[in-house]
Formats: structure tokens, sequence, C-alpha cells
């Protein structure tokens, strides 16, 4: 039997074939007949939506619903003969019968009638701790509207889809081609986030104080709670897998992403970030390029110089990596290609934005995430009955409460780096005196004590920047995601740059600047490489069971349930962090370093495959939202390039041969600052004029967009009259 008819079908006993056989044969009262000879099924039975239809109805209609064991579509336009398997729900041990049939009841109840609207499946016979999940068309069609996702009509133009209007688009009829594996998994998660209780009521076979349900209280956190559900998967489609490895990183690749299947397969915001690290990468080849050329030139030049000037060879500065006007030519280089990176990017991500019909999301109309807490009352936006949360009180809570704990944590990062230097300077000062054994080992103990002071501070700090976020009750998941990002994101920029903007500012030891950068990026490279590559090589092949070889009962089965035993996908953010590093490093020290942009292009060009590995075999297939960019990540780079215009100036101005040529011109070292400034203003102008000139999506883009919204708006104007 296919996985589109049962998912988990077993060859039954005799005596519960007989009982199929006398269903199928056809009276209408043998449910309590089928329930004694298969009592596993009982769940099933009594949580068919419209029970008492399928009693009254013909045999056969109850005999499809005993076999498929999917819950019936309540739309004619939605029956269908394949049912396909979308998100696997994890309950807690020990759920009640009663308990597992009244979430089944609810979960395939019609929208309309307070239910999710979804198709549900009771699991393997021997499981009774799982759900199967899946949506009928009318249900995703909605969603679809209500998520303000663009699709294309039968011209072919992207156009904000309308239920009421759905025979205008293409494929409204043929669900996995109007909409992705990703963005139908993310709808299944979305209804069920958002269902809400419409009367009082309490969950069987749950304690009081655990099962009580609100009026309109979110139904999935309720349940949470309670440990009913513990998890909640999207499934893997085998098939579509594989073809995704070959195309991916199964072939020799060095450039280009299959975007459009990544989008489709894992979502907008994995395909985001994938295509930002492609294009990031290719633009790291003319700084890679213009870097190695400037590290290679200088030694020579030199030598020559000081022979010309002084007949003996001039012993190198550990400092004069690069020529004078190198460091010039590298900063400027650094700050223009920071701008073109950004803006050339925003262009990029619009385009995909549009082309994958995200670029008119509406998250803010639909229901608040599932944490979300507040009054209950009417929303003036929408006119739904939902908690509020007067937007003053969370200003009032991130100015007071948030901020000022989080400037709490970066002053102990800043704390710990003067401890670590009073420490080190300290235990040199005692070696120099003691010349001993353990006056040696101890020159190490301040930069251990460091290590281990960070990571404390670290852990802590992740933990409290998420309760934070959780308690300032944002109503939207992006705007939730924003703010935790952001708190965390200041706290590890503080933590990988706090170091080297005060060896460059403060004790402007530029040699030791640059042996900190080029151990920083071997040593992150090294580490990278081993957890990138070495690592997940070992998982793969030594530690993860073999593979099943496939039986022919019930394959699809075991496929499923094996899934739930895979860690969970991590996130993006670590990816980002990465990213966002390297950026910083290129873009605010390069000209002190310039093989930094080599070194990062060789890192990346190994990170395209092993990102794209770990997240196909390594771990559970992610839920991704449908998204219009990598989101406040493009805030974090554009500051960074702002930052870089202030780095680069003020590290030449430290530059030893700009500081000899300086004083030869006759300058002193208030005409060099108010000189510097000048500079700086002018190179900020410049890169803000660049950034204007530059469009934020092509015109092509821009034209498709704005006549989406005039046509929009006379299909309005027409309903009305």
């Amino acid at each position: 039997m296919s996985l589109c008819h049962c998912v988990f079908y077993k060859h039954h006993s005799e005596g519960r074939g007989r009982a199929w056989q006398e269903l199928n044969d056809g009276t209408p009262d043998q449910l309590q007949r089928l329930t004694m000879a298969c009592p596993e099924k009982a769940p099933l039975l009594s949580a068919a939506p419209d029970g008492q239809d399928l009693k009254k109805g013909s045999s056969s209609k109850l005999a499809d619903w005993w076999i498929s064991g999917w819950s019936p579509a309540h739309c004619p336009c939605c029956t269908s003969d394949c049912v396909e398997p979308m998100v696997l729900l994890q309950l807690g041990e020990g759920v009640e019968s009663n308990t597992k049939s009244w979430m089944m009841r609810l979960l395939s109840r019609p929208q309309t009638q307070g239910g999710a609207g979804l198709l549900v499946h009771s699991g393997e016979d021997d499981f009774n701790d799982v759900l199967l999940l899946s949506a009928p068309r009318c249900t995703l069609l909605q969603a679809t509207e209500e998520l303000g996702l663009c699709r294309p009509d039968h011209d072919g133009n992207m156009a904000a889809f309308s239920f009421h209007n759905k025979q205008l688009f293409r494929h409204s009829d043929n669900m996995q081609e109007f909409l992705t594996l990703a963005e139908r998994q993310f709808i299944v998660k979305y209804e069920l986030e958002s269902l809400r209780a419409m009367e009082v009521q309490r969950i069987p076979g749950v304690p009081a104080h655990l099962g009580h349900l609100k009026f309109r209280e979110n139904v999935f956190q309720t349940m949470r709670k309670a440990g009913l559900i513990m998890d909640m998967i999207p499934l893997h489609n085998q098939k579509q897998l594989v073809a995704l490895r070959k195309e991916w990183y199964s072939h020799t690749r060095l450039w280009g992403q299959p975007l459009e299947s990544i989008q489709s397969y894992f979502g907008g915001s994995v395909a985001f970030y994938f295509s930002f690290l492609d294009f990031y990468t290719r633009a790291l080849m003319p700084m890679a390029l213009l870097g190695g050329v400037l590290a290679l030139m200088p030694a020579e030049t030199r030598k020559g110089t000081a022979m010309e000037d002084t007949g003996e060879p001039e012993q190198e500065s550990d400092s004069e990596w690069v020529s004078p006007g190198g460091l010039v030519i590298m900063a400027m280089m650094s700050m223009l290609w920071s701008t073109l990176l950004l803006e050339l990017w925003k262009r990029r991500s619009s385009t995909l934005a549009y082309h994958w019909g995200t670029n008119r999301l509406t998250e803010r109309f639909a229901e608040p995430r599932p944490s979300f807490y507040g009054e209950l009352g009417i929303n003036p936006v929408t006119g739904r009955l939902e908690p509020l949360f007067p937007a003053w009180q969370r200003q009032l809570r991130l100015a007071l409460v948030s901020t000022p704990l989080v400037g709490m944590f970066l002053g102990l990062v800043v704390l710990g780096m003067t401890g670590f230097y009073w420490a080190q300077s300290r235990a040199e000062d005692w070696h120099e005196s003691s010349q001993s054994l353990i006056s040696m080992a101890l020159l190490y103990m301040p930069s251990v004590a460091h290590i281990v002071y960070t990571n404390i501070l670290g852990t802590a700090y992740g933990k409290v920047a998420l309760r934070l976020t959780d308690w300032e009750n944002h109503r939207e998941e992006s705007a939730f995601q924003n703010h935790h990002t952001t708190k965390v994101l200041v706290f590890t920029f503080f933590n990988c740059f706090a170091v080297l903007f005060h060896i460059a500012f403060v004790k402007q030891d530029l040699p030791l600047l640059q042996k900190r950068l080029a151990s920083l990026l071997i040593v992150t490279q090294l580490i990278n490489q081993l957890s990138e590559v070495v690592v997940p090589f070992i998982i793969d092949h030594f530690l993860n069971p073999p593979e099943r070889k496939e039986e022919d009962d019930e394959p699809e089965a075991d496929a499923i349930l094996d899934q739930s035993n895979l860690p969970p996908f991590p996130g993006l953010f670590s990816e980002y962090i990465e990213l966002l590093v390297q950026f910083g490093y290129l873009s605010l020290f390069s000209c002190v370093y310039p093989l930094t942009a080599l070194l990062l292009l060789i890192n990346n060009l190994t990170e395209l495959r092993t990102d794209a590995f770990k997240i196909c075999k390594l771990f559970r297939k992610p839920f991704a939202p449908p998204t219009a960019g990598i989101g406040v990540w493009q805030a974090a780079f554009e500051i960074l390039g702002f930052l870089s215009v202030m780095s680069n100036c003020w590290l030449l101005i430290m530059s030893p041969r700009l500081q000899e040529f300086s004083q030869d011109v006759g300058l002193n070292s208030t005409q060099i600052l108010v000189l510097a400034v000048l500079v700086e203003h002018i190179l900020i102008l410049v890169k803000l004029v660049v950034a204007f000139l530059i469009p934020d999506e092509p015109d092509w883009v821009r034209i498709q967009r704005e006549k989406a919204e005039f046509h929009s708006m006379r299909a309005l104007g027409q309903q009305k009259l």
C-alpha cells in the first residue's frame, strides 16, 4: 500500500481482515465490531470529523476513512486520492487515547468551526505518540492569502494572491505546483500555531490546572505546556532530497547554487542564506587578487629604496607588510568594495523576493505568535478578537530593562578584557624577575582564564537575551527574531572585535594588530575546516547507524519515524555570525593584513559545500517561513560598512610611513587630526552617494511591483462598486 493511501498500514490479523470485508460489504453499524477487532484504531474512528455522517453514510465512505487513516476533507474541491504527509507531530509520553482523539478532532475540524482545518493521521498502530499532519487545498489557499504571498497569474505577472479570485492564478487547482513543499509545510505549522479556542473548555485526560482553555487562548501553546506536544517536524521527501543532493553538492561545483531547488525544498530563508554566501564568496575574488599582489610587491621595493638612501639594506619591520601606497589603495578599495557589495546584494535580494513571491508579506496582519500575551480585545486593524499589548509598554521594557542589561554585559566584556591585560602584564613582570618554570606556566593562565570567562559570560548572556526578548512580548515572530538577533549580535561584535580595536586604537601597535589578525584568521580557518569538513565526515561515515535496507511492507513508515531521531537543525544564526565576522575582518582591518580576503575565499569555497551537506544529511528538515531577504543581518553588514570608513582612515594615520611623510611636509598632530576627520567625512559622503546612485531594486522589478499595486487598487475599486 502506498504512502498516499495509508502511511502506517500494517498487515492485520485474520479477524481484522474479516471485519474489513464486512465493512466493505456494507452494513453501516459495524463501527463497534471494527473497534473490537482493531482497538488501536478506536482513537482514529472517534476522531473522525462529523462522525455521525460517517455512520449514516455509505459503507464505502467509512471504508475509505478506515483504510486510508486520514481524516476526510470537508470541502468537495479538497478531496483527493493522494494525501501527502507533511508534518510529524510528536506527542508526549502517556498521552491517553481520549486526549489524542480530542486533538485529532480539533485539528481536523473546519476553521469555521474553530478547528485548524488540517488533515490528520493517527500514526502507526504500534506508536501512539505521533500524529501526521497535512493540509487540504482550501486551507493552503486561504493561508497563502493571509501570509501575503504573491503568485503568477495566467499572464505570468506576479500578484498578491486572493482566495476569492483564485481562478485567476496559475496552478491554483494543483497544490504541488502552486506552492513549494517548504511553503506547504510552513502553512501546516502556521495553522497549528494560530489555533485559538472558540470557547472555554478543558482538554480531556489532562489535569485541570494544565488543560484548561480560556476563550481565544492559543491552543498550541497550552498543549505544549501540558506536555501533549513535544516536537513538530517537517518531513523529508526522499525523492526530492536525493535529486537536490545530486544537483547541489554531489558534483564538482565551485560557483552557483541551485537556488530554485533550494527554495522549493528548504524554503526562502535557507535559499537567501546560500544565495548571499555565494554572492559574497564571488565578491571576495577581486579583493583576494588585490591583497595578494600588494602583499607580494613591497618587499623588494623597500629594500631597493633603503639601499639608495643609506647604501645598506634596511631592517624590515613587521609593520611594513604593505607599502604606504598599498595601504592607501587597500583601504580605499576596502571601503568601496563593502559599499558595492551591499548595494548590489540589495538588488539581487529584491529580484529573488519578487521571483519567489515574498516581496509583499503581511505578517503583521496574521495571528500573533503562540507565546504572545495581552488583554483580549479587538484588533483595530484586522477587527479580530485577539490578545492586545500596548506598544508603549514594550518600548518601556526595551528602554528601561533590556538596554541597560545588554549594556551591563558589554561592560563585563570590557572588564574581562581589561583584567586580561592587567593579569598578563603582572605575569610577564613576575616571569622576568623569577625566570622559573612556575612563572613560565603562569604566563598562559591569563589567556586560559579569559577564554573561560568569555565562554561563561557568552552562555549566560545567550540565556538572558532570549528571556529578555520573550519578556518584551513581540507580536510577530519576525520582530521577536530580529530583536533577539540584535542583542546577540551586539555582544558577539564586542567579543570578536574589542581586542582588535583596543590593539589598533588604544595601544596603537600595528605589528601586534597584524599578528593578532593573522593568527585569528589562520586558527579560525583550521577550526572551521575541522568542524565543517572532518566532523561531519566522521558523523556521517562512522557514528550514524548504517542505512537499513528498506522492507517491502512499510519502508516509508520507517523513513518517517527515523527522521525524528535526527538532531534538530540549529538554525542559520551561527552561519550568519561567521560571515559577519569575516566581513568585519576584511572591511575594518584588511589594509593592515591584505591576505585577509584570500584566506576567507579559500574558507568559503569549502563552506558552500559543507553547509549544503550538513543541512541535507545531518539534521532534521527545518521549517522556513517566507522571507523577503536576510532581515536584520542586512543592517548589521551596513553598520560594519560605515565603521570601515572610520577604521581605515585612522589606521592610515597610524601607519609609520604616513606619519613620517606628514612630518616631512610640516604637518603637526592637530593638522593631521583635522585632515583625517575631513577625509573621513568625505569618504562617508562618497559612500552615501554611491549607495544613492545604485537603486535597491532593478527597474523591471520596480515596474512589475508598481503594476501589481495598480491592479490591486483597481480591483479593490471595482469590488467596492
